[in-house]
């Protein structure tokens, strides 16, 4: 991987059980051309020993803000100033809080804080740790402060519970760090003052009061550009259909099952907006009729048809609008798939649109990570396979280059248009 090649990658490593994959981690590293410096907690050397880790590197592991002969020449500037990113693998509970909070008590916190280098963290605790209002507290700091967060995963952990706060695989870690263009600029709150409309999740159309039609989506990706918004400044407008995710801080959040339902939600807060980004993965179809009552099984030879009516078109019917926002929409292709959004962005009247090819593997539906290609009148630009928080902050950064003037500038500043 060219974009890793001798460059400067200082990890470090934190007391949870996911520290037993931080030498595969550091294997993948080397084979990608880097140089790793290890700086492990005191906590960590419980989970993996640094004599592995030093075999691995081939550089000497630093755990020690106090150690003489290191600090005789400040050398927790001069690692500091080392590193081109910062990766701390596995990032526990603890390590987020105290770099949340701007604390810097051991040499790893100091030089999250010291360096000029990207930092990066992979979050790995138990589920329940995760959910903690206070984790998303300190999560959400650690993004407006321009850390980027790699997962974490969901699945069955340790401890035996089964939910969010695996530690992403090594492999996805090294895609993530090494994609192109995945140093992140700077954001600041480059949206302040604007209002953002944004739908996300699947929508639910009953066929009778048990059974519905619906999709794979997640609403991850809708509810990733929701929280960067909102730590970019924005005021923040999510209407969700059904999801398994929290409300992101600073979000105002408006539950909805049925596209009607979004529909009508969508109208009724579109007045003022000044962004409206469409990531809901809205049903085409509904039943025509839903049954009042669970339909029952008619016998093994019986067929059942259900005929079904195109659902409103919320994305176009915001477009038709006589004033009307910015509209970004976002189109999940199989195949053909950037010639299908650019048809998409113009049938349906979009200033934008974000297309992603859900048929490869370990992106979209479902998924923490993603790539996409953003699609304007003017031009496109390759958002490439990272965490989607990650994707989010560049998306909207990227609309605010092409479009930004638009948006700031008052209505008539710039003359007849």
């Amino acid at each position: 991987m060219p974009e890793l090649d001798s460059k400067h990658i200082l990890l470090g490593i934190t007391g949870g059980i996911a520290a037993y994959k931080t030498p595969a981690l550091v294997r993948l590293l080397r084979q990608a051309g880097a140089e790793v410096q290890i700086v492990m907690s005191a906590s960590a050397r419980h989970f993996v020993t640094p004599t592995v880790l030093q075999a691995l590197s081939g550089l000497p592991v630093r755990d020690d803000l106090w150690d003489g002969g290191a600090e005789a020449a400040m050398g927790h500037i001069e690692l500091a100033r080392w590193a081109d990113l910062v990766l701390v693998a596995p990032a526990t509970a603890d390590v987020m809080a105290r770099l949340a909070g701007g604390r810097a008590d051991d040499l790893l916190t100091t030089l999250c804080l010291a360096t000029p280098a990207p930092l990066w963290l992979a979050p790995a605790m138990n589920q329940g740790m995760w959910r903690h209002p206070a984790v998303q507290r300190n999560r959400q700091r650690l993004v407006s402060d321009g850390v980027l967060l790699l997962g974490p995963d969901e699945g069955e952990q340790a401890c035996g519970d089964t939910g969010p706060g695996r530690m992403v695989e090594p492999e996805a870690i090294l895609a993530a760090i090494s994609a192109p263009s995945a140093t992140p600029t700077e954001t600041e709150q480059i949206l302040l003052g604007l209002n953002v409309l944004i739908t996300a999740g699947p929508t639910v159309e009953a066929i009778d009061p048990v059974r519905y039609i619906s999709n794979h989506s997640s609403g991850k990706q809708g509810y990733a550009i929701a929280e960067c918004a909102a730590a970019m400044g924005a005021e923040v407008t999510l209407v969700s259909g059904p999801t398994r995710l929290d409300t992101p801080v600073g979000v105002t959040r408006i539950d909805v099952q049925s596209a009607r339902d979004m529909h009508d939600r969508v109208h009724e807060n579109i007045a003022g907006q000044d962004i409206f980004i469409g990531v809901a993965a809205v049903a085409d179809y509904r039943p025509a009729a839903a049954a009042d009552q669970k339909i029952k099984k008619q016998g093994d030879a019986a067929d059942h048809t259900l005929i079904l009516t195109e659902n409103p078109d919320i994305i176009a019917s915001v477009a038709a609008l006589p004033e009307r926002p910015l509209i970004v929409g976002f189109a999940a292709e199989t195949e053909l798939a950037e010639e299908h959004a650019r048809q998409k962005r113009q049938c349906k009247g979009l200033d934008a649109i974000v297309v992603n090819d859900v048929s490869k593997a370990q992106i979209g539906f479902n998924s923490d990570y993603n790539s996409a290609t953003l699609i304007w009148e003017q031009g496109e630009v390759t958002l490439p396979f990272q965490g989607k928080e990650a994707l989010s902050r560049q998306l909207l950064e990227q609309l605010m280059s092409v479009f930004g003037m638009r948006l700031t500038v008052p209505p008539g500043a710039l003359g007849p248009t």
